[in-house]
C-alpha cells in the first residue's frame, strides 16, 4: 500500500475522490488548524498533500512527494525538505480561470475608467464634461504584454485575444512555447499559438516599450525580486497600465511609487504587496490612478476541487511511474 496524508481540510467527497484513484492508496486526512505541521507528530507516509508546512525528516522518514496546496513555493524555500531529494509539485493552473478573468476585469475597468463612475455616483451628480471624464481607451488594437508565459498568463492571453489585443509575451526560454503543466480543461494556450510574438526573459524591457497594458504573473525567485524597477518603469509607455498578480515583491513598491506620481507610467491595478495587508500609511491607498484589492484574484469557489483534480492525475501518475505535473524545478525556483 502506498500511503497518503492530506492536510488539507477538504470535505469528505474530495476525500472520497483521492481514495477512488486506486486500491493501492491508504489515504489519511489530519486537517491542521493553521496548515503548521506540530512538533509532536510523526507519518510514515510516501505522498503528501502540504497546505503551510512540511515535516522534518525524522518526522516523515518514508516520504518521497510533497503536493503542495498553492502555486507558490516561497513557504518552502528554507525547510529541509526543499535541500532533500523529495518530489515537489504545486498547483499551478488551477487558478488560471480566475486569475486571468480578475486581469481582464482591471484592464477593463481602467480601460472604461470606472473608479471615476463610483466616484460621480457617490456625489450624486454627472460632470459636465462628460466625454473628458469618461471616453474609453478601446481594447481593439492595443498591446497586452504578459511577463511570465505560464498557465495564467496563457489564460489571459486567451481572455484578451477577442478584445482585438496585440499579445506580446516574455517567458525564461522562449524556443519552449508549449504548456507542460496542469491546463483547467478548454483553457489556456496548450501550444503557444496565442502571442503575436514570444520574448526570451532577457528581452523583457524592450517589449515593455511597446505595451499599453502590462501583466506580471512572474512567480517570485531571487531573480525576480524587484524585477520592476525605476528603470524599467522608464522603459515603458507613459500612457501604460501595470497589473500585478503575481508576487508584491516582484516590484520595488518605492520606484513603483514614484513611477506613478511623475506619469512614468499611467496607472496600476494591484492585488499584491511587498506588505500584505497593505500598511494604513503606504501612499498607495489614496493615488487616483491606483485600483488596488486584498490578493483576492486568485479566490475561487472551485479551489479546492481543481487541486484534487489535479492530485488524482498526479496520484494516477505517481502509481504508473509516469513524470508528475508541475514538478518544481529547485534550480528555477519555482
Amino acid at each position: 500500500m502506498v500511503k497518503v496524508l492530506v492536510t488539507a481540510p477538504f470535505s469528505g467527497y474530495l476525500i472520497d475522490k483521492i481514495r477512488a484513484v486506486s486500491p493501492e492508496l491508504a489515504v489519511e486526512q489530519w486537517p491542521l488548524s493553521d496548515g503548521t505541521w506540530p512538533d509532536d507528530k510523526t507519518t510514515d507516509a510516501e505522498i503528501y498533500y502540504a497546505t503551510n508546512s512540511t515535516p522534518r525528516p525524522e518526522q516523515a522518514p518514508n516520504l518521497r512527494w510533497v503536493q503542495v496546496h498553492w502555486a507558490g513555493i516561497d513557504r518552502l524555500l528554507e525547510t529541509p525538505v526543499w535541500n532533500s531529494d523529495i518530489a515537489i509539485t504545486n498547483t499551478s493552473g488551477i487558478h488560471a480561470p480566475n486569475m486571468a478573468q480578475y486581469t481582464m476585469t482591471q484592464i477593463l475597468a481602467w480601460a472604461h475608467r470606472v473608479p471615476k463612475w463610483f466616484q460621480y455616483q457617490k456625489m450624486g451628480k454627472w460632470p459636465q464634461n462628460r466625454w473628458d471624464k469618461f471616453v474609453p481607451d478601446e481594447l481593439h488594437g492595443r498591446t497586452l504584454g504578459i511577463v511570465g508565459y505560464g498557465s495564467i498568463g496563457r489564460e489571459i492571453a486567451r481572455l484578451a485575444k477577442p478584445f482585438g489585443m496585440k499579445i506580446l509575451v516574455s517567458k525564461r526560454d522562449a524556443r519552449q512555447p508549449e504548456d507542460s503543466g496542469y491546463i483547467v480543461m478548454g483553457g489556456g494556450d496548450p501550444r503557444g499559438e496565442l502571442p503575436d510574438r514570444i520574448y526570451p526573459g532577457e528581452a523583457t524591457r524592450s517589449m515593455l516599450a511597446k505595451c499599453d497594458y502590462v501583466v506580471i504573473t512572474l512567480p517570485l525567485t531571487e531573480k525576480t525580486r524587484h524585477f520592476f524597477d525605476e528603470s524599467l518603469f522608464k522603459e515603458m509607455k507613459p500612457t501604460a497600465f501595470l497589473v500585478n498578480v503575481g508576487r508584491g515583491s516582484l516590484i520595488n513598491e518605492p520606484d513603483l511609487i514614484k513611477a506613478l506620481k511623475k506619469g512614468m507610467i499611467a496607472g496600476a491595478g494591484l492585488d499584491v504587496f511587498e506588505t500584505e495587508p497593505l500598511p494604513p500609511d503606504s501612499p498607495l491607498w489614496t493615488m487616483d490612478n491606483v485600483i488596488l484589492t486584498p490578493h483576492v484574484s486568485g479566490f475561487t469557489p472551485y479551489y479546492d476541487d481543481r487541486a484534487v483534480n489535479l492530485f488524482t492525475e498526479n496520484l494516477r501518475r505517481y502509481l504508473a511511474g509516469e513524470k508528475l505535473l508541475n514538478l518544481v524545478n529547485r534550480e528555477y525556483g519555482y
